[in-house]
């Protein structure tokens, strides 16, 4: 038996994860099936004006639905239970996110998205209340890392898929979402209610404890901040390239294929460092993601550009499992959904929020490529800062023994 077989042996409600792992990447999902197709869509809208800043903010439209909604759908979670409003919410995202394929207008095509976001509050913030519900903490890490690792083969394969179909046809990677209807069939066999650790008598008439809004106000600008840098090369990746003369969609699917499956690398590292503690954990993320930022930033050419690609893909890897296990540390069952959701809203407000950094940063630096190296410098220099705060709890812990 290999080390994986071992590992996974090992694991308990095997069914129930791998289908919260399914799920949990539909709403990455909804964006990375968007890269390669963005200049397509620019250049079948032409037409329209706009169409060079419509056409990007079609793409992170849902992130600011989320961001709006999942706070409430944690407040739903908590009060009236996971396993009915995951059902709906995935069953709603095929549809929606199929939508587009016939529709040819890009306002209704925007108008789709944000209901699109609506369905990913739902999925993203009950998919990680139900992990850090149904395992403990080695338990939620082990399931995370198979999301990452597993999940890199998912955006690969929609990655290539969808840029493959939009040279052929510039919508058809619409079709993709359709993927959501097995996944429902799957949760209605093994996704099942949860109920709180503790079921003594005396537990069912202590009073509740107070939301822990210090932690969740952590957790959300944390989170947003690097939010942002995850989605900069992932929205605005495709402009980077057109700068060094790549414009094709298909071509650059290819090319970016190989940089992708090094994803599975950062949830390895994620991993690796599981039992360090979350500063170390974070700052890693943060200098491999900078790092690859500031990589493509500097590239002059396309072998560097593919470089740093990889080198960014790394720090990608390693970003959403290590953002959900250090926030899933702050908050008890009661609380939880409340907590994921303030999570799931800073994440994707800061999807929403990258076009507009992007844009900003592109034009301070007079480029596009001079905006990711502003980004990746940045992300390198909070690294500081992290582990300024690690080693400030470090002396908390120590002074508490």
């Amino acid at each position: 038996m290999n080390p994986f077989s071992r590992f996974f042996a090992g694991m308990t409600l095997r069914p129930q994860g791998l289908t919260l792992i399914a799920a949990g990447f539909l709403p990455v999902f909804a964006i990375v099936t968007m890269f390669p197709i963005v200049a397509a869509m620019i250049q079948h809208f032409s037409n329209d004006p706009a169409a060079a800043s419509k056409v990007p903010l079609t793409v992170t439209a849902p992130g600011l639905t989320v961001a709006v909604l999942s706070p409430f759908a944690g407040l739903i979670v908590d009060r009236f239970g996971r396993r009915r409003l995951l059902l709906v919410s995935t069953l709603l995202y095929g549809a929606l996110g199929s939508a587009p394929f016939l529709l040819d207008d890009v306002d209704q095509i925007f108008a789709t998205r944000l209901l699109l976001g609506a369905c990913e509050a739902g999925i993203l913030t009950i998919v990680n209340t139900l992990i850090a519900d149904y395992w403990d903490d080695t338990g939620r890490k082990n399931w995370l890392f198979v999301q990452g690792f597993v999940g890199t083969f998912f955006g690969s394969a929609a990655m290539l898929a969808s840029g493959l179909i939009a040279g052929v046809r510039w919508n058809g990677g619409f079709l993709i979402y359709l993927v959501a209807f097995p996944i429902v069939a799957a949760m209605l066999v093994f996704i099942y209610e949860p109920q709180p650790k503790d079921q003594r008598p005396e537990a069912a008439t202590r009073s509740r404890t107070p939301f822990p809004w210090i932690e969740a106000i952590a957790v959300v600008l944390v989170t947003f901040s690097a939010s942002v840098l995850y989605y900069l090369f992932i929205v605005n990746g495709s402009i980077a390239f057109a700068e060094i003369g790549v414009r094709d969609p298909a071509e650059l699917s290819r090319l970016t294929y190989i940089p992708s499956l090094f994803v599975m690398l950062g949830a390895v590292i994620f991993r690796i460092l599981a039992k360090r503690s979350n500063a170390i954990q974070l700052t890693a993320f943060l200098l491999f993601l900078g790092t690859g930022l500031a990589g493509v930033g500097m590239a002059k050419n396309l072998p560097s550009m593919i470089l740093a690609v990889t080198v960014q893909q790394i720090g990608a890897g390693m970003a959403v499992p290590t953002l959900i296990a250090w926030a899933q540390t702050k908050f008890t069952f009661e609380h939880r959904g409340r907590g994921m959701g303030a999570w799931t809203s800073a994440f994707f407000m800061g999807q929403f929020a990258s076009a507009w950094v992007a844009n900003d940063l592109a034009q301070a630096a007079g480029s596009m490529r001079g905006g990711f190296l502003i980004a990746g410098m940045i992300a390198v220099a909070s690294c500081g800062a992290v582990i300024l705060w690690g080693l400030l709890e470090c002396r908390k812990a120590r002074m508490a023994i």
